[in-house]
């Protein structure tokens, strides 16, 4: 089935962007360094609009499409030429052609286009639906590696018959397999969801671990980890181990209370911990505190992934805002995609096209030069996660 090639990301704004800069920009191998994988099997339209809308699981309503939001626009926008349509073809039109194809041909009709160079994939959430990280380097033609999630782990060892009294030793034995496997890079927890970060980051003893365990053992299955004790206890344990620890922060589903996941509510955490690299992801409407944090604490790093799908053409200042604090060595590239590969072409399309546009302001008001932007984009792109992943 034939398919189309991606628009030049500068198209429209070339005249904006130093050659040099923009040159580099459309070629750069990324590490996409949180990310999940696409769809395994095809979806239905509501289906589709429901995994472009991140804050609601509800059927799309009948006055609305999810077409029409940022996100929508930059479908297709960009992902319409993929698919050999015009771009911002209707979204009538766009659905009914991406229909032809199946899971796995959509994917290996744009995963390439995203000209990542290595996924990192988180794979706890919904693992069912989505390609597993050997298939999506099968799909892309792009190695892979792992992220560990915490409250997962830890729901698996007390699912699969772990008693309470073992539990602290097993979570341990567990971490240390992490270690020891090459395919795992770091660690990521998810208790924005489940606690929020307004808990107590103090490091529990293994009595007050084994008690809340066996409270939450003793719950009908599948079993869903919200104790901030049993969360303390998993991200100290990380850093004790060594690994890298990605925390969600901001953005997210509705079930996610937003004020209660301002980063600056970690302090008790980020001044306590070993400094192990605190990732913090995504980082929308954050993106400022994040960047404090950053600048403060020499293991703390961030992105502002998701939500540069989510914003679209306007993405261009959510990156610039993610520029103005923290040191370019302390900020990295992800997407979040998951499950249409729309959002893995357009992580980084939006990215590549916002620091080119961020950073060729720079340089046409003498700011810095084209190498140093180039500079900026490499460490942010690439390097930065090769230094806080040990690739």
């Amino acid at each position: 089935m034939p398919v189309g090639e991606l628009p030049d990301v500068f198209a429209g704004v070339s005249d904006q962007v130093p050659d040099a800069l923009a040159d580099h920009l459309r070629v750069l191998a990324l590490i996409d360094h949180h990310v999940h994988g696409t769809f395994n099997e095809p979806v239905d339209r509501g289906t589709f609009e429901e995994a472009i809308n991140e804050g609601s699981t509800d059927p799309i309503p009948s006055f609305m499409t999810q077409f029409d939001s940022p996100l929508g626009l930059s479908i297709r926008r960009w992902c319409a030429p993929l698919l050999g349509l015009d771009a911002l073809a209707g979204a009538d039109e766009y659905w009914a052609r991406r229909s032809q194809f199946s899971a796995d041909e959509l994917a290996r009709a744009m995963l390439p286009a995203a000209r990542v160079g290595r996924w990192i994939v988180d794979t706890g959430f919904k693992g069912d639906l989505i390609t597993t990280p050997e298939e999506l380097t099968k799909l892309s033609d792009v190695p892979c590696s792992e992220i560990l999630r915490l409250e997962r782990l830890a729901e698996d060892l007390l699912e699969s018959g772990t008693s309470p009294d073992e539990f602290p030793d097993a979570f341990r034995a567990a971490l240390r397999g992490a270690v020891d496997n090459p395919d795992v890079l770091g660690t990521k927890t998810i208790c924005a969801y489940r606690c929020g970060f307004d808990i107590d980051w103090s490091r529990p003893d293994d009595a007050d671990v084994t008690i809340e365990a066996r409270e939450l053992a003793d719950r009908p299955r599948p079993l869903r980890l919200d104790s901030p004790v049993l969360i303390a206890f998993a991200v100290h344990e990380a850093a004790a181990h060594g690994l890298p620890i990605q925390v969600h922060v901001g953005f997210g589903d509705r079930d996610l209370d937003l004020h209660r996941t301002d980063p600056l509510l970690l302090l008790p955490l980020l001044r306590s911990m070993p400094p192990v690299p605190v990732l913090l992801l995504h980082c929308y409407p954050f993106q400022r505190q994040a960047g404090y944090l950053a600048q403060a604490f020499d293991h703390v790093n961030f992105d502002v992934g998701l939500a540069i799908n989510y914003l679209g053409a306007r993405s261009t200042g959510l990156v610039a805002e993610a520029l103005e604090t923290a040191p370019f060595a302390k900020q990295l590239f992800s997407s979040d995609a998951f499950g249409p590969p729309e959002l893995h072409v357009l992580g980084s399309v939006l990215w590549r096209r916002a620091m080119g546009l961020v950073l060729g302001a720079w340089v046409r008001t003498g700011d810095c030069t084209a190498q140093d932007a180039i500079r900026i984009v490499d460490m942010i792109g690439v390097h930065n996660a090769a230094r806080v992943y040990a690739l």
